[in-house]
This record gives structure tokens, sequence and C-alpha cells, in this order.
């Protein structure tokens, strides 16, 4: 039986990952959970699945959880913050952690895992996207494994026959939706609002990341993500738009074969793949119906309408530096598009702009990881009070 911690339980993927476990109480068992600041719905998941441990955002609202608990008669642990969630990723009765916290925050706790020899289950790109070179290295020093829930790169994952021989792929093809905007000119960008750009028309998320999905910097990050994965080059790594999601990824070989995952666009999938791997269970979604499906359409992106994927190109090749910069000024510009302070196509020039100010250099820790971090954010903010 595989003990299990969730970092982001009362996110999307949390709560595909639970509703998964909840269907096979005799493989899995949650030990804790990592929510933020929903309260709510935390404690739903806790009288439901019973967990050990349970990690919130802050003080305030752990004091509410555990008068909560008291009520209930629940003798469940109520910690708080990065410490907390470091607790629960790498304690020594866990074997597998769902890394879902979305953004740099999940960055810390990642480490943890893998300096503890988890399991990891990769929700959280932007660990990769920040740290893929360390990360694998901690991962190996350490023997910890990564399996990726990426929808994309978990269909790599499952149609390669071998993780490590890297030699006999030509290329693998990451497929796009292309989000709520892919049929929109770059005059209609400029007019977009918050509520259009977090309505992706196939799938359910947060809104950070839906708003990554409208922008396609999600794709972006995804490729920094599969180069670190997959440990190939940038060209061996495309993207095509695929409006109906339902082709996750492609691996071409060198002989000319091509293999890839379908099926519906639900996350329970590839979590149930992650979680079970190397066998499969059920997680709850019906198989894609061939003869119903529509048309499979796909097509190369608009580099200068999706400037986004552009740049995270660019930061992939210019190194490490750059793609912290990368990440640290999106989040930034993500809140400030959320906030009204600027509008959807400002996002990608915020990031441009920030991204001159990266200084290549070699990144072999975790604090200088987190010191690029904070001065790109620093960078980015001067940028948007100059902007508004």
């Amino acid at each position: 039986m595989k003990i299990i911690s969730i970092l982001g339980s009362t996110g999307s993927i949390g709560r595909s990952a639970l509703s998964v476990i909840d269907m096979h109480p005799d493989k899995f068992k949650v030990f804790a959970l990592g929510g933020f600041n929903n309260v709510d719905l935390l404690l739903e998941q806790t009288i439901r699945f019973n967990p050990s441990y349970i990690v919130t955002k802050d003080l305030s609202s752990r004091k509410q959880l555990m008068d909560k608990l008291k009520d209930l008669n629940l003798d469940t642990q109520v910690l708080f913050g990065k410490d907390g969630y470091g607790f629960i990723a790498s304690h020594e009765k866990v074997t597998t952690v769902v890394a879902a916290i979305t953004g740099s925050a999940g960055l810390l706790p990642t480490i943890e895992a893998a300096k503890n020899g988890k399991q990891i289950l990769l929700a959280n790109k932007e660990s990769m996207v920040m740290a893929g070179d360390l990360l694998n290295k901690i991962c190996f020093e350490n023997n910890s494994t990564l399996i990726p829930v990426d929808s994309e790169h978990n269909a790599i994952f499952q149609v390669l026959p071998d993780q490590s021989n890297s030699k006999e792929i030509k290329k693998i093809i990451l497929t796009a939706s292309g989000g709520p905007f892919r049929d929109y000119d770059l005059e209609g960008l400029k007019k977009v609002t918050v509520e259009q750009a977090l309505n992706h028309p196939n799938w359910k998320m947060g809104k950070k990341i839906s708003i990554d999905s409208a922008t396609m910097m999600n794709k972006g990050l995804e490729v920094i993500e599969a180069s670190h994965l997959f440990k190939l080059k940038m060209e061996r790594i495309e993207v095509l738009m695929h409006p109906q999601s339902i082709i996750h990824s492609f691996v071409e070989f060198i002989d000319g074969s091509s293999l890839s995952q379908l099926g519906n666009p639900d996350m329970r999938v590839p979590i149930a793949y992650a979680l079970s791997h190397p066998e499969r269970i059920l997680s709850g979604v019906e198989g894609a119906s061939l003869e119903k499906l529509p048309d499979l359409q796909f097509y190369k992106p608009d580099l200068k309408k999706f400037r986004c994927l552009d740049l995270c190109y660019q930061s992939l090749a210019m190194g490490t530096v750059h793609c912290i910069y990368l990440n640290a000024s999106n989040e930034i510009a993500v809140e400030a598009f959320l906030s009204g302070k600027i509008n959807f196509t400002q996002i990608p020039e915020l990031i441009e702009e920030t991204l001159l100010k990266a200084i290549a250099a070699d990144v072999s820790s975790v604090d200088h990881i987190l010191e690029i971090d904070i001065l790109a954010r620093k960078e980015t903010n001067k940028i948007i009070k100059k902007m508004i």
C-alpha cells in the first residue's frame, strides 16, 4: 500500500487525486493533506480521509481548523506554512508525494521529498522550470523517482518503452489546446477580460494555470519541464496546436514510428497512471469513443500571437537564471492581470522586459535559486509601476 502526502489537496489536481484514491482504499492511504486557505474544503477532506496531518497557510487558518477538528473529536495534527509542507513531504512513513502546489511555492517541499527518497508525482512544473538540473541530481543521489502528472508529460512517460533511452527518440511533440483565444487575432487579444481568460474550453483548472493556458505560457513551461524530465535538447521538443485535447502528446522515433496517448481531457487519467505505475487502475473516466470523436486538428502555434511560448524557448536556450526570471515574472504578471493592473497583452511584454535584466550564471543550490527568484520579482514589480 502506498502512503501518500498531497501537497495542494484543495486545488484541482489535489481534488482529482483524492477522487482516484477514494476508489482504491486497498491500494492507497492518505497520510497528510496540504491545503492553502480553503479551510472549509480542507476540513471536508480531513473528515473523509482521516489523515494524520494537515497543513494550512498560516496561524489563523490553523486555529480555525484546530477548533473545528476538536468539535468533531478528530485527532488530526494541524501544521502551517512552509515548514509544515516540508514535514509532510519528507515524513518517514510517506512513500509517495503528490506535488501539486501551484507556482514557485511548490519548489521547497518537492526538494524535501526528493532528499528523502520519495516517489514524487510531479504536477508542479515550476519546480522543474526553476531547478530542473538540481532536482534531477537530488533525485538521483537519494533514489527518489519522478513521475510526471501533467497530461502531456504523462502521455510521453506512458509511451516511452525505456525512459532513459533518449537516443532512440527523434523528437517529442507536446499538444496544446490553444486555450480560449486560439482563434483571436492580435487586436482581439488586447480586449480580452479576466473572465474570458479563465474560461478554458476543455479543462477545469485553477486561476493561475488557466491564465497560463490562455497565454500559452503553460505550454512553454511544459517545454522546459520536458527538457529536464526526458533529457532532451529544446530542438527535439515541438508544440502542436490540437484544439480537441484528445491526443496528449507524440513521441517520434528515429525509425520513423510515432507513438501517442489519447483519452478524454480529464486529469484523473494521468493521475491514476502516476499513482499506480507500473500498473493500471480505474480512474473514474470513460475511454474516448473513437467513432464519436470530432475531426482532430493539428497546426503550428503562432509565436507572434502567443509570445509567451517563444519567450520560454528563448529562456531555455539561455539557461537556468533566465528560466527562473521567466517563471517569477510570469507569476507576478498573472497576478497583475487578475487584479486589473495590466491587460492581457501586457503579460508577455512585462516578462520580456524582465528577462532583459537576467544575467546568465551557474546555479548550484536551492538558496541561490531562491535569491534569483527574489531579484526577478523585484525587477518585475519595478517594471509594473512604470506600466500603470
